[in-house]
């Protein structure tokens, strides 16, 4: 395989250092950076993340910062979630959508004050989009990417970890809250967060300079448990029904059709871009949405674009993640059916790059 060239378009992180020292063996490229995919392998780390903790440089999302006095008004234009309630302190998973109620990106808000807030996005140029908007709409507000990179502890012995590193009442944080915690003379903002259900922790780093001086301290610090350099794991999140953004949905589709209804408040939500062709949306109902698919077989290769679905030879929808659940001994996926197949327990056919395959569509996802 070949090599990938560096330079400034494809940055490095202030933990690749770390990264590299602890055997990552393959990347992927997101929002401009580096993100580790493998360590070990797939399922070692998988079944490490469930037993143990992991320190996972999630640099890659980056944050949109609104700072200003119309920086709450610029973020709800963005989100059909109703903001109002949002205290400081807090994190709200948000869908971002356009005028026509398609999904921009489906990152977490990080409300530091009313005029101070972080976007921590997925996989997308979300920072040109929020630029355009205050500047079109002549908001008093400034927008750009600070110096902030996350890194994430995820699993069991997650709070173990930072407890040691942080003190006892980083374990006081509630899920999707945060709290300042003093590092190397920093105050960095700590959320209890992440991109897995095995609980833990994202540390939101401000300033690259000390983020080798965290990870070496974490490390230093869980040495008796078992702690190693991780990552998102693909089984994992598709056991949990985690989306990515990019791969389980894009700009075509609309918070109802990705299951993210719940997280639109499109009535009281006034300003939000995107309303009006989402208030329709949630009056009409979506025609196909994302649902959970046990595929049956032996384990399925990667899913590296849609495998289609079909009931009796018609096309019914994709599946856009998939792989193979050692803890379920089945094949998971996540894919996008039309209404009239997406009932829980609808028979329905995959494929897949080694042939068709039965499948069922599930109630819920694995975990």
């Amino acid at each position: 395989m070949a090599n990938i060239s560096f330079s400034r378009r494809l940055r490095r992180t202030p933990f690749s250092e770390g990264v590299e020292a602890a055997g990552v063996k393959a990347f992927t490229v997101y929002n401009r950076m580096l993100l580790p995919t493998v360590f070990d392998s797939v399922e070692a780390d998988y079944r490490h993340l469930k037993k143990h903790v992991q320190v996972w440089d999630v640099s890659c999302e980056r944050q949109v910062e609104l700072r200003g006095p119309d920086a709450a008004r610029l973020m709800q234009m963005l989100t059909p979630r109703d903001l109002r309630g949002m205290l400081p302190g807090q994190c709200y998973y948000v869908p971002i959508v356009d005028e026509t109620g398609g999904m921009l990106n489906d990152p977490v808000a990080v409300k530091l004050s009313e005029d101070r807030w972080w976007i921590s996005i997925a996989d997308s140029d979300l920072l040109l989009w929020v630029k355009g908007i205050a500047n079109g709409y002549r908001l008093d507000v400034l927008v750009d990417e600070p110096d902030v990179s996350p890194l994430a502890i995820q699993g069991p012995m997650a709070d173990e970890l930072m407890s040691r590193v942080f003190g006892e009442r980083v374990k006081d944080i509630r899920f999707f809250k945060f709290d300042m915690f003093e590092f190397a003379g920093r105050d960095l903002a700590i959320a209890r967060s992440g991109y897995s259900k095995q609980g833990g922790f994202e540390i939101y780093v401000e300033g690259s300079d000390i983020g080798m001086t965290l990870w070496n301290a974490l490390f230093s610090a869980g040495e008796d448990l078992n702690v190693r350099a991780g990552c998102p794991n693909l089984i994992e999140r598709i056991e949990a029904g985690l989306l990515s953004y990019g791969n389980d949905m894009t700009d075509d589709n609309t918070p109802h059709e990705c299951g993210l209804g719940k997280f639109c408040n499109t009535h009281t939500a006034i300003g939000c871009i995107g309303r009006d062709a989402l208030l329709r949306v949630a009056k009409e109902g979506p025609i196909q949405q994302i649902r959970p698919i046990e595929i049956a077989g032996p384990a399925v290769g990667a899913c590296v674009a849609p495998w289609s679905v079909y009931a009796q030879g018609k096309r019914v929808g994709q599946i856009t993640s998939a792989a193979w659940s050692p803890d379920f001994n089945t094949n998971v996926s996540i894919g996008m059916l039309k209404l009239s197949h997406w009932d829980a327990g609808t028979r329905v056919e995959v494929e897949s790059p080694d042939g068709m395959r039965e499948a069922t569509v599930r109630e819920k996802f694995w975990i």
